[in-house]
């Protein structure tokens, strides 16, 4: 049986064991059973998850433990003699019989594989169905335990609410355990580069050109800070310069000025260009934008501008950001109660005023904070630099001239045909851990700014 027809079938299962629950809990009122403790779907739900869990869970470990034992047994047979010794050749060949015996490939390129598909599909075929039988006796276990234990006095209700919260904590520990990963991962590949680079000519040598690396000094050409700038020029000064301004004037016209039905309709206009991919956005500075700055850049006595420039990069790159720095400064200034906008209108100051010198300061520290997120937001994006950066680091002042920024460059040294032992390719992992770093320093500052200056109102 396959995965998808026993999943659906313990689901099947479960859906019954929940129902004949439900029915076993509700005939006690009526059987005069006295006071009940649970519900009867709080019964059902019991008897479901005892149908259901055990089942799953052992799926979820056979599925990685039965193509191990199924290329064992084919190890195992007679038509295993012909593999070759060479243990990546023979990895081939197995990969290639089993997709012949599951019916992915149309052909053998080795002809070794051939004789060892049809052991393979007697292997799969025996532990599959295995599977099934031990997944389906845990259901039917786990059904007659649930079943015995439906009593009125019985506590379903806490035992379903604890797996619940089980589920919950599972669910949060997901997100911390991924980051966690993610961290020492790079931590580890970073460790390998600083091994070969010392860390101090990384982080401020001003010279970055990884494609000539000399193996006698190979932190002379990796040094990361016209990528530190290129990235803070491009995500924190051009385009904040353009989402600061639009996102807080937005969120300041559609918050006191707008009617509710202007502010009904822009917006979720204005929040869409949160959900436009960020290729489009790409797409829009390199054929677009990009072009248009370049002839600016001529007229203006510039002969030698490009279409890659910082300028480019950084104005799409804030009309992406404006949606989450308006959101933060909505709801920050949404949150200022009522009551001090009308006593600033009621002393006979202008709306204007009461803007400025009341609803914005006690606002202010969730404008910062949603400026802070869209800083890390901005330093983290990668497919607008990408398609409308150049790749020369360079330290420039000149947002007409070509930059680039670390989010490029780590695209660039994973992408190629160079060794992943080489510092070429081990420097991305260097500048991903200082991306991360840095991101991971502007959300704990974001949140320290909202705690600390946070007012609370009455």
């Amino acid at each position: 049986m396959s995965s998808f027809a026993l999943f659906f079938l313990l689901v099947g299962l479960a859906l019954i064991g929940w129902i004949v629950a439900r029915a076993r809990a509700g005939s006690f009122a009526r059987l005069g059973a006295g006071r009940v403790h649970s519900l009867p779907s709080q019964h059902g739900w019991y008897m479901a998850m005892w149908v259901a869990i055990p089942a799953l869970l052992f799926l979820a470990v056979w599925s990685a433990v039965a193509p191990q034992l199924a290329q064992e047994a084919v190890l195992a047979s007679p038509a295993a003699a012909t593999l070759p010794a060479d243990g990546f050749e023979r990895a081939a060949v197995l990969a290639e019989a089993r997709a012949l015996a599951n019916g992915t490939a149309y052909g053998a390129f080795n002809p070794a594989s051939e004789p060892l598909a049809p052991v393979f599909a007697t292997a799969q075929a025996r532990y599959r169905w295995i599977g099934t039988a031990v997944a389906l006796l845990l259901a039917f276990a786990g059904a007659a335990f649930a079943f015995t234990r439906i009593r009125p006095e019985f506590r379903a209700r806490t035992r379903v609410e604890r797996a619940v919260m089980l589920l919950l904590l599972g669910a949060s520990l997901i997100a911390i355990l991924t980051t966690l990963g993610i961290f020492l991962s790079l931590l580890f590949e970073s460790g390998r580069f600083f091994s070969i680079v010392p860390i101090t000519d990384f982080l401020f040598g001003t010279r970055w050109s990884p494609q000539v690396i000399r193996a006698s000094d190979p932190g002379e050409t990796l040094g990361a800070v016209p990528l530190f700038w290129g990235t803070f020029f491009i995500g924190a000064v051009i385009a904040m310069l353009v989402a600061i301004p639009f996102g807080l004037m937005s969120a300041i016209y559609l918050t006191q000025y707008a009617r509710p039905t202007t502010r009904r309709w822009m917006k979720p206009i204005l929040e869409i260009l949160a959900g436009i991919p960020t290729v489009v956005y790409g797409y829009f500075a390199a054929l677009t934008v990009g072009p248009a700055i370049r002839d600016l850049a001529v007229m203006l006595g510039m002969p030698y501008a490009s279409s890659e420039s910082a300028l480019s990069a950084g104005l799409v790159m804030g009309v992406m950001i404006i949606p989450f720095v308006s959101s933060m400064a909505d709801d920050s200034i949404a949150a200022v109660p009522r009551s001090m906008r009308d006593g600033s209108l009621a002393m006979g100051a202008t709306t204007s005023e009461t803007i400025r010198r009341v609803l914005l300061p006690a606002a202010l520290p969730g404008v910062v904070a949603g400026v802070l997120l869209a800083v890390s937001r901005a330093i983290g994006e990668t497919m607008i630099v990408v398609m409308a950066a150049s790749g020369a680091a360079t330290i420039t002042l000149n947002p007409f001239e070509s930059t680039t920024t670390v989010t490029k460059q780590i695209v660039d040294l994973l992408t190629g045909e160079a060794e992943f032992d080489s510092p070429k390719t081990l420097a991305a992992f260097a500048l991903g851990l200082t991306l991360f770093v840095v991101t991971l320093l502007l959300n704990i500052v974001a949140l320290r700014v909202v705690k600390r200056y946070r007012e609370a109102y009455e």
